[in-house]
């Protein structure tokens, strides 16, 4: 358990450290638009990649700090034991099976990307395509991280209910 919250609290700084990269490169870019009517198409790029870090890496983390997305105005009214049975069943239903999918259908995406080289089809891009791209599935494998630790957690109050 400690391990997967030191993890995730560590995809959760990276994703802060995106976003604060993202807020300066963002207000460079424009800047340097519309003052002096240059630009870059790597600089847009990697807001892109910064932003599907940032996205990528805050899922799990979202999760671990139950700020996820769920009907609330429902599962506030619920008890306590209705609550761990819906957490329960959620992660085993629903964010473990989509999760592992997404891992598998992303291994073999990351590899062709990487075995093909992939980088941007824009004169100026960014090379390496399959980098930002292996994000998804590493993503997934914290979010499954994560969900366990929920399932866990979970039974847990399950049993301390009983």
């Amino acid at each position: 358990m400690r391990f997967i919250n030191a993890t995730i609290t560590v995809a959760g700084i990276l994703a802060a450290l995106a976003l604060v990269a993202l807020v300066l490169l963002v207000a460079y870019d424009a800047t340097v638009r519309y003052l002096f009517s240059s630009g870059s198409i790597a600089l847009q790029e990697l807001e892109w990649h910064l932003f599907d870090l940032l996205i990528m890496f805050a899922i799990a983390y979202t999760l671990k700090h139950n700020a996820h997305v769920r009907v609330d105005i429902f599962y506030e009214h619920f008890s306590e034991r209705t609550k761990a049975w819906v957490d329960l069943i959620a992660q085993l239903l629903f964010v473990l099976p989509l999760s592992l999918l997404i891992v598998y259908v992303g291994v073999e995406f990351v590899a062709l990307s990487f075995s093909q080289m992939e980088g941007s089809s824009n004169p100026g891009g960014l090379p390496y395509r399959f980098i930002v791209k292996a994000l998804m599935p590493l993503a997934f494998i914290l979010l499954m991280l994560q969900s366990l630790k929920e399932v866990i957690v979970s039974l847990q109050r399950l049993k301390a209910l009983s």
